[in-house]
């Protein structure tokens, strides 16, 4: 199953939900200072490995972060090669002054948006599904 690709279809049926917890954006040099089941998203840059993990998890760690997050997932099956959902909703987030940090997986588009802002950000985003 590929996910859909319709914007006007892939609009109207996101479903987001709001995932319980904060969630925190760290980089480390060394993959060994983290357990790999403990993060939500481990990514490889040229200057090292940013992780998406719980708060609490990298409080315990004593890992530096910045930012703290609210997880929002659009539950609809997303194709990757879908064109403009990700405008559409960022475009409307940012008309609201909220920032966000997409992360499109092969099922669903998750966003990472700033904890003070996720009840706003859901209005939004099921607004979507009421035009």
């Amino acid at each position: 199953m590929t996910g859909e690709q319709d914007l006007n279809q892939l609009l109207k049926s996101m479903k987001p939900i709001h995932n319980p917890g904060q969630f925190v954006f760290c980089t480390l040099k060394d993959l060994a200072e983290i357990n790999i089941k403990d993060t939500i998203l481990l990514f490889k840059e040229a200057e090292g490995y940013t992780v998406i993990l719980e708060k609490e998890k990298a409080d315990n760690l004593k890992f530096s972060y910045s930012f703290i997050s609210s997880w929002i997932t659009l539950t609809v099956h997303s194709s990757l090669a879908s064109v403009g959902l990700t405008a559409a909703f960022s475009n409307a987030l940012s008309c609201a002054g909220i920032s966000c940090n997409v992360v499109a997986a092969y099922y669903h588009d998750h966003i990472f948006v700033n904890s003070t802002d996720a009840g706003k950000a859901m209005e939004i985003f099921n607004r979507f599904s009421e035009q």
